[in-house]
């Protein structure tokens, strides 16, 4: 804002701004929540301005921006004749963002696994004073299928669903919606190094002990557990040829 603006002034603004921002906010939200509820999916095309400002009770200025922020994360985009729909950007813009040529390199892996370990350490103390014997036995259950699978893609959908129910428990739906926003990215990496069943057995163990430490209410051993098994997969990163796919 410009110097020249009387203190009073550029008080009011902050607070008009602050008001507005939360209501654009609220309202991405309230849009997220109504796509989830309604089970939309890529390429299904949103209510128009009009009629989520009526839904939403929102000004049209609220709606438009609102519109932007899904935009600008790729969770929506504007087509001829159409009007807003559900893009699958997201996934691939993550993607690119964090891969490198046809591959995962060392930096962009330690990156992400880093924002990882910050997130997925960071809800164990939560999960440890909230979570159930209930929500242990999902996490085994979840656990188990990895065992199970037939493909490497099917193995790292696994992995993800176990990481992401770990993230699930946090209870925090901001959390979790950011989780699920780099999933195709996640996934990426989990593929890496599972070309042989026997990582199937070494990663459902590593899990299981995360599980256990869960159980025991354990906050150090987890967080150990945790970050030691986010940081395996370096060593395929590490070992892969540079320009070739790193898988």
């Amino acid at each position: 804002m410009s110097n020249s603006v009387p203190d009073d002034g550029l008080a009011g603004l902050e607070i008009a701004e602050q008001g507005r921002t939360s209501a654009v906010d609220r309202l991405v939200e309230q849009i997220r929540d109504m796509i989830s509820e309604r089970g939309l999916g890529v390429g299904d095309a949103l209510p128009t301005e009009r009629d989520l400002g009526e839904q939403f009770q929102s000004g049209r200025n609220t709606v438009r921006e609102a519109l932007q922020v899904l935009r600008a994360y790729g969770l929506v985009e504007t087509r001829p004749k159409v009007g807003a729909v559900i893009s699958g950007g997201h996934g691939e813009a993550l993607r690119r963002l964090f891969a490198f040529h046809s591959g995962i390199s060392p930096d962009s892996f330690r990156d992400l696994q880093g924002f990882r370990r910050i997130l997925e350490t960071g809800v164990g103390e939560h999960i440890i004073l909230t979570a159930s014997e209930t929500d242990f036995d999902r996490l085994d259950a979840i656990n188990r299928r990895i065992l199970e699978a037939g493909s490497v893609e099917e193995a790292a959908r696994c992995d993800y669903e176990f990481h992401a129910a770990i993230v699930e428990l946090s209870g925090n739906r901001t959390t979790h919606a950011t989780y699920n926003m780099l999933r195709s990215v996640i996934e990426e990496v989990m593929r890496l190094g599972k070309t042989e069943r026997p990582v199937h057995a070494a990663t459902f163990e590593a899990h299981a002990e995360i599980i256990r430490a869960l159980r025991a209410r354990d906050r150090i051993a987890y967080v150990y557990l945790m970050s030691r098994h986010l940081e395996f997969g370096l060593r395929f990163v590490d070992d892969a040829p540079a320009g070739q796919p790193q898988r």
